[in-house]
């Protein structure tokens, strides 16, 4: 399982690895504020990958790469989105998260609150074109970036422990 949250996927490298990933029987949920030029849920090439955004309150700038690694769970974040100025021509930061605490609450918190989103989310399609996430009756509605703000001291304290 891959989950990658980025504002830009553009860079034609990184869809052809995603691509062959998503052949290869690969769950990858990817949530791009902007433009992404991977084309989700095309039968026999990206049947696996989700791509999902949100532009509600706050303009986002998290770059959160997630990689289940076969059970070894390895967050990294950033400050590069995957395009070719930003992988080719800039000096951009990329780390792992080395703190157990600290990745499990990216893993189990604020990932699940950005992919749940059923207030704010736009789903892109293979044509490229977007459609609004709609739960299901028996789901409540979650705005994921008040929700963050609202249990922002979960967090605080889940790490202080």
């Amino acid at each position: 399982h891959l989950i990658f949250k980025m504002n830009a996927l553009v860079d034609p490298l990184c869809i052809a690895a995603l691509y062959r990933a998503s052949q290869a029987g690969v769950k990858i949920d990817l949530q791009v504020r902007g433009i992404c030029c991977l084309r989700p849920g095309i039968a026999g090439i990206s049947e696996n990958i989700t791509v999902s955004s949100i532009v509600g309150r706050f303009l986002e700038h998290a770059r959160i790469y997630y990689f289940h690694n076969g059970g070894l769970e390895e967050v990294f974040l950033g400050s590069a989105d995957l395009m070719p100025r930003n992988l080719d021509r800039r000096v951009e930061v990329l780390f792992p998260v080395e703190s157990q605490a600290l990745r499990k609450t990216i893993i189990s918190t604020i990932l699940p609150a950005q992919l749940n989103d059923t207030i704010k989310t736009r789903l892109l399609q293979s044509d490229s074109s977007d459609v609004r996430k709609k739960p299901s009756d028996d789901t409540p509605p979650l705005n994921a970036q008040t929700w963050l703000v609202d249990h922002r001291g979960l967090w605080y304290n889940d790490l202080a422990r």
